[in-house]
């Protein structure tokens, strides 16, 4: 095992248990006071820092994947089951990818500002989206490394 399977590790742990920490704290902070004085604070704190864990874990799994030879094998024909699974999680990882810059895109543009329902919408649809199509990366990320020596 080489080592770029531990900062892929430590970065799948930063970004999963952010998204979770946040998931909580968004259900337990129900006070739209509260919201506004924790949010403006937390939030960009938090996104740069899952920023940076998103993009050590896509550099870490893109050259994994070409390390351990794998990359040829995703866009061949084979059906074996740990290509599949792998596939299945390049897709998620890529919705991931897409609803992280929507909602970045959102909370950027008004972070410290009254949003509209609209960008309420897109803003909590999003992170919900993220926080559960995290665990299905998860899932897939188990699955594949049972079946890899």
């Amino acid at each position: 095992m080489n080592y770029l399977i531990h900062f892929h590790l430590f970065a799948a742990i930063a970004w999963i248990g952010g998204s979770i920490f946040m998931f909580v704290l968004g259900i337990t902070l129900r006070d739209k006071q509260k919201q506004k004085e924790v949010y403006p604070h937390v939030g960009p704190i938090f996104g740069y820092f899952e920023l940076l864990s998103l993009v050590v874990l896509i550099s870490s799994g893109v050259i994994m994947i070409m390390n351990d030879g794998l990359i040829d094998l995703v866009f061949s024909d084979d059906k074996s089951q740990v290509v599949e699974l792998l596939r299945n999680k390049l897709w998620l990882v890529l919705s991931l990818v897409i609803a992280t810059a929507v909602h970045f895109f959102v909370a950027y543009r008004t972070n410290n500002k009254e949003r509209t329902k609209l960008e309420n919408i897109i803003s909590r649809g999003t992170s919900l989206f993220i926080f559960f199509v995290n665990l299905f990366v998860l899932h897939y990320a188990i699955m594949i490394r049972t079946i890899l020596p």
